[in-house]
């Protein structure tokens, strides 16, 4: 599979100077952990889920999580852990290309007893999704993943979602941060990302952000996020991937405030009337907030409504200038440092400060692909919807 797969070749090598590369659920955990892209969950119950994951494939949804927790009634749990055995078994038979399946489970042993019933078609699991994360808690889950890996011979990947009170109120927030770090830092081969329940986090509060208001508008959230990203997200080789939290809008709501999506852009590329159903569908928050999440540290977005993927891959995709930056600091004759003008002479590239931002850079145009130096997001959206 590949970002963008979706779309024909030709369309694609219009669109990138270097294209997407392609990758398997055996790839590296490096290009996994930076090819998530747009997270996409579906609850475990849904009666075609086999139709409805290859339809997302031909939409470009490259990862999923197949939820047993949240999205389903207490009720339902045992109905829906049978429908993903009868749904794997019907993808495995069908040989076709699938996104990174990850399945969401509420218990520890959930796990062992899912990659059993499983049986052959484990294969095409790429791990499980463990909720309200802590170190109490974490450690009975990475315990039972890591004997069903034994048992199955085949590779399992976590991702720890972090949503508990004990990480959001202040007076516990560091001891718990500290624990969750020991604990991932232990399993560190198994933990792919890690994930952040902001849902969870409004709900100890009684808060739900509005479809004007990005995360980072709930400053008791942000403080979180910043917090997390301050322990887990460092560029030192001791961080993990991060992702975003989930967009919640996804029809027209009544404005309260004027549109976030500035007007030049589009105008530019011609796509006022692409402007107009991104506004209508309360789309221009979430592309508000996939910036401020790349500004704060996080990488790709949990996704609960197959509209939310196109825009975040699009802005996943590394610009030409970015590129640009990015290849002349980390040239091997820059190895001492120092500072120079950017090709694009609009800004200063400071070797050493601007390291790790040039390394993370590469790595998402690796996965995403870069952009023609023509080719902006409008011209990234317009051609996906139209694939």
């Amino acid at each position: 599979m590949r970002h963008f797969g979706h779309l024909s070749p030709a369309v694609r090598d219009g669109l990138f100077h270097q294209q997407p590369c392609e990758f398997t659920g055996a790839s590296s955990a490096r290009t996994l952990a930076a090819a998530l892209g747009a997270t996409l969950y579906s609850p475990a119950t849904r009666p075609k889920l086999a139709d409805d994951v290859l339809k997302q494939v031909g939409r470009g949804v490259v990862s999923m999580v197949l939820c047993l927790e949240d999205s389903i009634g207490d009720a339902d749990v045992a109905e829906a852990e049978a429908n993903l055995v009868r749904q794997f078994a019907d993808l495995d038979a069908r040989e076709a290309e699938l996104p990174l399946l990850f399945l969401r489970v509420r218990e520890p042993g959930q796990i062992p007893d899912l990659v059993d019933r499983l049986g052959p078609s484990v294969k095409r699991l790429s791990g499980f999704v463990l909720p309200k994360f802590t170190e109490e808690r974490g450690v009975p889950f990475l315990e039972a993943l890591s004997a069903a890996e034994s048992a199955s011979g085949h590779r399992l990947f976590a991702m720890p979602v972090l949503e508990s009170p004990e990480l959001l109120h202040l007076e516990t927030r560091t001891e718990t941060l500290t624990g969750i770090s020991r604990t991932v830092l232990k399993y560190r081969e198994r933990v792919l990302a890690l994930r952040l329940g902001v849902t969870d986090f409004c709900s100890a509060y009684g808060l739900r952000r509005s479809p004007d208001m990005t995360a980072y508008d709930v400053h008791i959230v942000a403080s979180v996020i910043a917090d997390v990203v301050n322990v887990l997200g460092r560029a030192d080789g001791t961080g993990f991937t991060v992702t975003g939290p989930v967009w919640e809008y996804f029809r027209l709501q009544e404005r309260m405030f004027k549109p976030q999506l500035r007007r030049s852009p589009f105008m530019e590329g011609r796509a006022e009337e692409l402007r107009t159903t991104l506004i209508e569908h309360d789309l221009d928050g979430l592309l508000r907030e996939i910036e401020l999440d790349r500004a704060n540290g996080l990488q790709g977005k949990t996704c609960i409504h197959p509209s939310h993927v196109l825009p975040v891959h699009a802005l996943s995709v590394v610009s030409h200038e970015e590129y640009s930056d990015a290849q002349d600091i980390l040239r091997p004759e820059r190895g001492g440092g120092g500072v120079m003008r950017s090709a694009y002479t609009n800004k200063m590239n400071e070797v050493k400060p601007h390291r790790a931002w040039a390394e993370r850079t590469l790595l998402r145009a690796e996965v995403f692909g870069v952009a023609r130096e023509e080719v902006g997001f409008v011209e990234l959206l317009t051609a996906g919807l139209s694939g």
